[in-house]
C-alpha cells in the first residue's frame, strides 16, 4: 500500500483533497501547477483531469513544431 492508498493530501497549494494518483514532481512541474518540493507530486482527482489537458495540449504542441 503506497502513500495514496494511506491517504495522503494533494500536492498542490491551497488543495486539501485526497489525493489520487501520485506522478513525477519534474513532469507536473512544467505543466504550470503550483506544487510543492519534492521528489513526488500527488494530486486530488480535479488537479490530475487539469495537468492531463495542460499536459496533452504541450505534447501536441511539440509534436505540431517536430513534424510541422
Amino acid at each position: 500500500m503506497g502513500k495514496v492508498g494511506k491517504g495522503v493530501t494533494c500536492s498542490v497549494q491551497g488543495c486539501s483533497n485526497n489525493a489520487v494518483r501520485s506522478l513525477d514532481s519534474s513532469k507536473v512541474k512544467g505543466s504550470g501547477l503550483d506544487i510543492g518540493s519534492g521528489k513526488r507530486a500527488y494530486l486530488c482527482e480535479e488537479h490530475y483531469k487539469q495537468w492531463k489537458k495542460l499536459s496533452k495540449q504541450s505534447k501536441s504542441d511539440d509534436l505540431r513544431l517536430r513534424y510541422g
